[in-house]
């Protein structure tokens, strides 16, 4: 297994949540939120959740994602929904990124779901995004 980058090994799981939102951000994700879940669920820390246009825009999503990450050496563990692009999930263990066409993210409405979770503020992300 490839360690992290020295850079990147300290990262928290809202380090890494930040730049999973900003990197979505950059690939013009619609809809953008990031819940801090700790205390809530067991598996995970935070969920990034975000919207696509299109299902061809959810798969692009992904795999903008995966691909940032993976160059820093963060690996999902965990991937799913890529070949349909309706909803796209990525396992980054302390971040779990949910990636809806949608329709599907009104079907399944996480963001109601989980509406206990305390949101995130990623307000000064945008004018970072270009900068990962």
């Amino acid at each position: 297994m490839k360690q992290l980058k020295k850079e990147h090994r300290g990262k928290s799981g809202l380090e890494i949540a930040r730049l999973c939102a900003a990197v979505a951000l950059d690939t013009k994700a619609e809809d953008l939120v990031v819940l801090d879940v700790q205390g809530l669920a067991s598996f995970t820390d935070y969920f990034v959740i975000m919207t696509g246009r299109s299902t061809r825009h959810v798969q692009g999503l992904a795999g903008a994602i995966d691909s940032e990450m993976s160059a820093k050496r963060i690996k999902a563990s965990h991937a799913e929904g890529l070949q349909e692009g309706l909803w796209v999930l990525l396992d980054l263990d302390d971040v779990i990124v949910h990636i809806f066409y949608h329709e599907q993210r009104r079907f399944y409405d996480l963001d109601g779901l989980w509406h206990d979770a305390k949101r995130v503020d990623i307000s000064d992300i945008e004018t970072q995004a270009h900068r990962i």
